[in-house]
């Protein structure tokens, strides 16, 4: 794929790329407004043709810039441009996590245990480290990608004036390793986020060209308690792979006791060609003071999406707050399909933990 030419359109954002299969030369990878037309699931070796007429009349295209090889090995760099395989959108790697994924797709075949004190039978899963990013996601994209990916899913507590207050950092998100699609560009400002300067600055004797300035490095340790990604969970029922990543947010006071509050990223990806759709979810969730909580209702976040062979991706964020240090979630997620039948999909359980030394929570942006 290295030497492709990504192209835009100069009024929108929708990603789609031509078979490189065969190819003696270079093959645009063109915007053309919308969302999530960008093969989902990309490798370096295919792609799925996507039929030219899905480019809006009168639309000029612009070139952003080339592609390079994923990465097999090793990780991306600070400044790293990329567009992102599943979503389409436009970013810029700020800083790498380690993380443990707990995969039970590919768990060992140990008979499942007992009923443990969280109330759910679980496999024996041992956590492998993979990498994660931390990104900003070009502005211009954020629009054309709302409707399958919230582009405000990082959150933060505010003051301690209000317990339940939080706020959002606009156009930070955090992907896979797989995820990432790297290309270079000449551009001195290939991305337009409010942050892009603030945290990068342009060097063209550097690969890639963007280096961090003090103000990331400073504002990645300040924050690391709460930006940290540690632990990763997936799990695939009939073909339909939920992943969680929880994050703990911090503690606030309440009516003379203490509240404790975590966010959780997930996404839902289809891996058939079947279209189905999100109805209900079913949560469980057990608390260390001995609760234990069900919610039920219809979808998520308000809405019922519909995972297609062209729409195959939904990620979103929430939040729950337990009046104990630690606790752990598990459910299911209703589906339908288009015949009327509905499947239950497991989301996988995960912990919530509180962080021991813990600090101060941030009560704004720390430059």
């Amino acid at each position: 794929m290295a030497g492709c030419v990504a192209r835009r359109a100069l009024a929108g954002s929708r990603w789609w790329s031509r078979s490189l299969t065969g190819a003696r030369g270079p093959r645009p990878l063109c915007a053309a407004g919308g969302a999530g037309a960008f093969p989902p699931a990309a490798t370096t070796t295919t792609r799925r043709h996507l039929s030219s007429r899905n480019r809006p009349e009168g639309k000029v295209l612009e070139t952003v810039g080339v592609f390079e090889v994923p990465k097999q090995n090793g990780k991306y760099e600070t400044g790293q441009l990329f567009l992102h395989s599943v979503f389409g959108y436009r970013g810029v790697v700020l800083f790498p996590w380690q993380a443990r994924l707990y995969d039970r797709d590919v768990a060992s075949a140990a008979p499942e245990k007992a009923e443990n004190p969280a109330g759910h039978g679980s496999k024996e899963v041992k956590g492998k480290t993979h990498t994660y990013y931390q990104v900003l996601i070009d502005a211009r994209d954020c629009p054309h990608i709302s409707q399958r990916s919230q582009t405000e899913a990082v959150t933060f507590l505010a003051n301690h004036d209000d317990s339940r207050a939080l706020y959002a950092i606009p156009g930070l998100d955090y992907v896979s390793h797989e995820d990432i699609l790297p290309y270079t560009s000449t551009d001195q400002v290939p991305i337009q986020h409010e942050l892009f300067e603030r945290f990068l600055l342009y060097d063209q004797t550097k690969a890639p060209p963007f280096v961090a300035r003090e103000t990331l490095r400073a504002w990645q340790e300040k924050n690391h308690p709460w930006l940290e990604l540690s632990d990763v969970h997936r799990e695939t029922t009939e073909n339909i792979r939920v992943t969680v990543i929880p994050f703990y947010m911090g503690m606030r006071e309440a009516q003379n006791s203490h509240v404790y509050w975590w966010r959780y990223c997930i996404r839902l990806e289809n891996l058939d060609s079947d279209v189905v759709q999100l109805r209900e979810r079913h949560w469980r969730i057990f608390s260390l003071s001995g609760t234990l909580e069900t919610v039920r209702g219809r979808g998520v976040v308000g809405r019922e999406p519909v995972l297609s062979k062209e729409q195959p991706a939904f990620q979103y964020s929430s939040h729950v707050s337990l009046q104990a240090s630690s606790g752990h979630m598990w459910g299911t997620f209703r589906f339908e399909r288009p015949d009327g039948s509905h499947f239950d999909v497991r989301i996988p359980p995960f912990s919530l933990e509180s962080n021991k030394d813990e600090k101060t929570p941030p009560s704004g942006l720390h430059w």
